[in-house]
């Protein structure tokens, strides 16, 4: 696995500039393939509604964090949610319904393993198939994470995500920046943008400028179950999109974080990989901190060692969000 390049989101020197210039043609051949699949199927209209929940990068942008509080909404209005994920970084293919006890990260990947702790949760490579999956045995709406660039399904409404701080990057297609696609085709596409955390990148202008869409706002809160880190020395670890955002998060909730280790995203962590960053922790006397996306690859010998550190979605406009999702609802009439 590949950690994310740097120059995707700064670039300090003379090469990472070169670097980057070198490789946008290629962006554009990916940009290029990105829009030409939707130009060669036919999205698949499935019986209940479709909600996804996409982003325009590569990497972190909040989307698992989103679909769970979207999920949680959704139950208090007395739907029946499921969740269906690609299963990244997992074996199977499915359509399979996640069960804790029995899956693993290796066999359904971190996320699923995450999202069916809230909810009823499938992972399938074909999205229909896992589509119907879930509404044959109950569900009234299903809810993607991710699948915004899967041209297969026919989605009811779009969220996209888009990380404040990061924002887009340097607004590059892969392999030259973090973009998935072009961004205006992917705007068009969408039905609201949701922008998690302050908008240091300021992406309110930025997209204000090309479409006109509902912006919706939202923060991270820590949990209240999580170990007490105000004023304690923490040895923290991540493999997430943009590690970084769990060392602020840290610092913002009173962390003294005297070491940090920054891992590949979905990095499939195993003893050899932690023992020394362990031994490392008791050396300094520090709490050894991850994720709880990374907690669940953590090999289960050393689970104990090792404390997780959540956090949830805060909405600045509650409101505005279910009534977006209801309007959907009501024109499928469930």
């Amino acid at each position: 696995m590949i950690s994310t390049p740097f120059f995707w989101y700064q670039q300090k020197s003379a090469v990472e500039k070169w670097i980057k210039s070198v490789l946008t043609p290629i962006g554009w051949i990916y940009g290029w393939i990105a829009r030409r699949k939707f130009d060669l199927y036919f999205p698949v209209p499935m019986e209940k509604p479709i909600v996804c929940v996409g982003n325009l990068v590569a990497g972190g942008a909040g989307k698992t964090l989103v679909v769970l509080s979207l999920t949680d909404l959704l139950k208090e209005k007395g739907y029946n949610p499921h969740l269906l994920s690609r299963g990244y970084g997992g074996m199977e293919k499915g359509p399979l319904q996640v069960s804790p006890g029995r899956d693993t990260a290796i066999d359904v990947g971190d996320e699923a393993l995450l999202l069916v702790e809230k909810v009823p949760t499938w992972i399938s490579a074909n999205r229909p198939l896992g589509a119907q999956a879930a509404m044959d045995t109950g569900a009234d709406i299903v809810v993607m994470d991710d699948g915004f660039q899967n041209p297969v399904i026919y989605k009811d409404f779009s969220f996209l995500v888009i990380d404040g701080v990061a924002g887009l990057g340097n607004r590059q297609i892969i392999p030259a920046g973090p973009l998935r696609e072009r961004v205006d085709f992917g705007l068009s596409r969408a039905d609201a943008v949701i922008i998690v955390g302050e908008d240091k990148a300021g992406m309110t202008d930025y997209i204000g400028s090309r479409v006109d869409l509902p912006i919706l706002y939202a923060t991270l809160a820590a949990d209240e179950n999580n170990p007490i880190v105000k004023d304690k020395k923490v040895f923290a670890f991540a493999g997430i999109g943009r590690p970084l955002k769990f060392r602020e998060t840290l610092e913002v909730a009173g962390a003294q974080v005297e070491s940090w280790k920054e891992f590949p995203d979905h990095f499939p962590y195993d003893e050899e990989d932690l023992k020394e960053i362990v031994a490392e922790a008791e050396k300094q006397n520090a709490l050894l901190v991850t994720t709880p996306k990374d907690y669940v690859r953590l090999p289960e010998s050393l689970r104990q060692k090792i404390l997780k550190f959540s956090v949830h979605l805060v909405w600045n406009n509650q409101d505005e969000v279910v009534s977006l999702i209801e309007r959907v609802l009501r024109k499928r009439s469930i």
